[in-house]
C-alpha cells in the first residue's frame, strides 16, 4: 500500500498565493478557502467589496485541493426525484444551472489564465449490473423529454469502446462533462481572488461568531475579526461552529488511489477516450486518468472520513477487480477528503441570522461550488439576485446534531443494497 500522499499536491504546478494577516475588518468574511469561497471572494472582490477568506488549514488541503476532477452536469440527487419534488419546469431550470456551472468553470479557467488541464472529455455512468442498464434507458428518456438534454446509450458491446474492462454491462455517456487538475484550479482561483483584492488568511479558523449590532465579531487564533457579512462555504468541513447548518449537512469520507504512471499503451487501453468514468453502485467507484497518465481510481468505499488505511486497500482490489491488467501496478499515492452531504442530496444557499452559506455539493461541487460562490458573492455585494438553489427548503437531517453516528449503519446498509440488487 502506499504512503498516505495527495496526488494532485505533488503534481500542481508551484503557484505563489498573496497569503497575508486577518485584517480588524472586512466587509464579507468569507469562511473557508475552497472553490465556493474563492469563487466568492473572486466575485466580491471584483465589485468593491473588501474581503478576507478565513482557511482553518491550508488552501488547497481540503475537498477542493484532493477531488478527481470531475466536472459534471447534475446533481448527486437522481433527476427524477427532482422532477417528482419541484415539477417538471422547476427541475428543468436547475438542471440548466449545472450546465451554466460548467460552462462558468471553462470561463473562468481562460479569462483567468488557469493553467489546470482543463477539458471536456465527457463522462460514462457504467453499469455495475445487467439490471442496472434499464435505469441508466430510463434516465436517458427523461433527460431527453424533460431536460433538452441529449446523452448515449451503450449497450454492452458499445461499452467497451469507453474502457478497457468486461466488469460492466453497458452505460450513459454525456459529452458535456468536464475533466481537470482539482488543485491547479483551486490555486488559479486563489491567485485570482487575491489578484481582484482579496485577503488569503491560512492557519485562521474561526472558532466563534457573535452579533454585534449590524454586523458579526469571528474569534480566531490571529486576533477577532467584525464583517458586515458572513459567508460560510465549509461544505464537508463545517463542523459544529453553526449548529443550525451542522444539522444538515453530514460529512462523509471519500478516497482515491493513484497508481504509478502507465505505459501509454496500457492507459490508452484501459481508458481509449480519456473519459472520467464512474458506476451506478450506491457505494460507487470513479476512476479517470491522470494528466501525466496514472490510474486515479476513488470511491466511498468506507463512509467515515478516518477509514484511511481500509479504504485505499479497498480501492485497490476494486482497481483490480475492473482492471485485471493493473494487477501488479505499484500505487504511489492514496488520500482521502470530505464530502458535504445534504438530506435532499442537493446543495444550498441561503441566509439565516445575519448569517450566509453555500455548502453541500454531495460529490458534484467543483462545477456547483465555483458557480454558487460566485452567484452568492455578487448577491452580497449587491450586484446580483440570489441564486435559484437558495430558494429550495433546507431540511435537518432527523437525530443528527453534528456528529454522524449512524455512517457505519449506512455503509452497511448500501453495501448490502449493492449486493441485492
Amino acid at each position: 500500500m502506499p504512503s498516505s500522499g495527495v496526488l494532485w499536491d505533488a503534481t500542481a504546478r508551484p503557484t505563489a498565493l498573496p497569503v497575508g494577516a486577518p485584517p480588524a475588518r472586512v466587509d464579507v468574511a468569507v469562511i473557508g478557502a475552497g472553490y465556493t469561497g474563492l469563487a466568492a471572494a473572486r466575485s466580491l472582490a471584483r465589485a468593491g467589496a473588501s474581503v478576507a477568506v478565513l482557511e482553518r488549514h491550508r488552501i488547497g488541503g481540503g475537498a477542493s485541493g484532493r477531488n478527481g476532477g470531475f466536472v459534471l452536469p447534475g446533481y448527486k440527487a437522481d433527476l427524477a426525484g427532482i422532477v417528482r419534488r419541484v415539477g417538471p419546469a422547476r427541475a428543468r431550470a436547475l438542471f440548466e444551472v449545472s450546465l451554466g456551472a460548467l460552462d462558468f468553470v471553462e470561463r473562468t479557467v481562460r479569462d483567468e489564465g488557469i493553467e489546470c488541464h482543463w477539458g471536456r472529455p465527457g463522462s460514462v455512468t457504467l453499469a455495475a449490473k445487467p439490471g442496472h442498464l434499464a435505469g441508466l434507458r430510463a434516465e436517458q428518456e427523461l433527460l431527453a423529454r424533460v431536460f433538452g438534454h441529449q446523452t448515449v446509450l451503450l449497450g454492452p458491446g458499445e461499452v467497451r469502446g469507453e474502457i478497457g474492462s468486461s466488469r460492466y454491462y453497458g452505460g450513459l455517456l454525456d459529452e458535456t462533462a468536464g475533466a481537470l487538475h482539482p488543485a491547479e484550479y483551486l490555486l488559479g482561483l486563489a491567485a485570482a481572488a487575491g489578484r481582484a483584492g482579496a485577503i488569503l488568511c491560512e492557519q485562521t479558523e474561526v472558532t466563534g461568531l457573535a452579533r454585534i449590532g449590524t454586523g458579526t465579531r469571528l474569534e480566531t487564533p490571529k486576533g477577532a475579526i467584525e464583517a458586515r457579512d458572513v459567508l460560510l462555504a465549509t461544505n464537508g468541513y463545517s463542523g459544529r461552529l453553526v449548529p443550525w447548518i451542522a444539522r444538515r449537512v453530514v460529512p462523509v469520507g471519500s478516497f482515491i488511489i493513484a497508481t504509478a504512471p502507465l505505459d501509454p499503451a496500457v492507459a490508452a487501453r484501459l481508458i481509449p477516450r480519456k473519459r472520467v468514468l464512474s458506476d451506478t453502485k450506491n457505494l460507487l467507484y470513479y476512476f479517470r486518468l491522470s494528466p501525466d497518465g496514472r490510474m486515479v481510481f476513488g470511491g466511498r468505499a468506507g463512509f467515515r472520513p478516518e477509514a484511511l488505511e481500509r479504504s485505499l486497500g479497498l480501492l485497490r482490489k476494486g482497481m483490480v477487480e475492473v482492471f485485471p491488467e493493473l494487477s501488479d501496478c505499484a500505487i504511489e499515492y492514496g488520500w482521502g477528503g470530505t464530502l458535504g452531504f445534504t438530506l435532499d442530496q442537493l446543495p444550498h444557499a441561503g441566509r439565516r441570522e445575519g448569517l450566509s452559506y453555500a455548502l453541500g455539493y454531495c460529490g458534484h461541487g467543483v462545477a456547483l461550488a465555483s458557480w454558487l460562490g460566485d452567484q452568492v458573492g455578487a448577491a452580497l455585494a449587491g450586484r446580483g439576485p440570489w441564486p435559484a438553489l437558495a430558494e429550495l427548503p433546507f431540511p435537518a437531517v432527523p437525530l443528527y446534531s453534528g456528529r454522524p453516528w449512524f455512517l457505519p449503519f449506512a455503509g452497511a446498509y448500501y453495501q448490502f443494497k449493492d449486493w441485492l440488487v
